[in-house]
């Protein structure tokens, strides 16, 4: 049994945004190396590009290569998957996800995120056997992968494991109909983690330990996708982190209240509250 003990990784959802630049990002810094800059400064970053489309293994690999060897991606499951097909008839769909590069960020590919759209109720049967379709191993999500269909062939496709490790996966929902003992009872069957989102009362804030990871999304507490954290809010986040770790859970927390500019440097703050053993692996 591992004794490694819990760690908690913070960073942004996404990193190309033009009004982070002469801001987060310094003036003159080349686009090409914001992902570098943010990466030396953060934990992890959520990969958000591939909830909108299919990404290149090629722009997996150098995203790899651009961040620190210590560094984790989550990476955001596809809106075909969660929102267009609602979670149903999703077998090809998934084996393109995982076709499309993911498994080339080899060491640093941390959990998926699943969110799902407001309007989409609770069914815990399509939950379930969603969720009983995710791969759990890199090797199963080359075996899923390998099932792509031909909308991906050539150097669009990646199947190659290289590190054979954990896949865990999350899910944010946004419905207040999974607000139910039930849809918990899903996601630990699974041991899939239950996202707490953070969003100014916009959706619900589903808070579970369903899994050994907690994975938490920041979009705003008082105005969704703009407003900042207090230095009183960040102190509160931090002390949840800890406690966290303290029950044996990897915490993950992602800022995504980018609108305004506020995310990289509410998790540069918040990181700078956590302790460097907490922080890093």
């Amino acid at each position: 049994m591992s004794t490694r003990a819990p760690t908690c990784r913070v960073g942004i959802s996404g990193w190309t945004y033009a009004g982070w630049r002469c801001d987060f990002y310094p003036a003159g810094l080349p686009h090409r190396r914001e992902l570098e800059y943010a990466a030396d400064r953060l934990t992890s970053i959520e990969i958000n590009g591939s909830f909108y489309s299919l990404q290149r293994p090629s722009s997996y690999r150098r995203w790899h290569d651009e961040t620190p060897d210590d560094f984790v991606f989550a990476v955001k499951g596809g809106r075909f998957i969660t929102h267009m097909k609602r979670l149903r008839d999703i077998d090809a769909p998934l084996a393109n996800f995982f076709a499309s590069g993911v498994l080339a960020l080899g060491e640093k590919l941390g959990p998926v995120l699943w969110q799902l759209p407001e309007n989409l109720r609770f069914d815990a049967e399509v939950l379930d056997a969603f969720l009983g379709r995710l791969p759990r191993t890199t090797a199963e999500a080359a075996e899923v992968a390998a099932q792509h269909d031909e909308r991906l062939s050539g150097d669009r496709v990646d199947t190659t494991v290289r590190v054979e490790q954990r896949v865990r996966h999350a899910v944010e929902a946004r419905s207040s109909t999974f607000a139910t003992e039930e849809f918990y009872d899903v996601l630990a069957t699974h041991e899939v983690g239950c996202v707490v989102a953070d969003t100014a009362g916009r959706w619900p804030m589903l808070d579970r330990r369903t899994s050994d990871l907690r994975y938490v999304r920041l979009h705003g507490d008082k105005e969704l996708y703009s407003s900042g954290y207090t230095d009183q809010a960040l102190d509160r986040w931090a002390e949840r982190c800890r406690g966290w770790m303290a029950g044996g859970e990897d915490v993950v927390v992602y800022f995504d209240n980018d609108a305004k500019g506020f995310a990289p440097h509410d998790a540069v703050k918040l990181l700078a509250r956590l302790s460097c053993d907490d922080a890093r692996t």
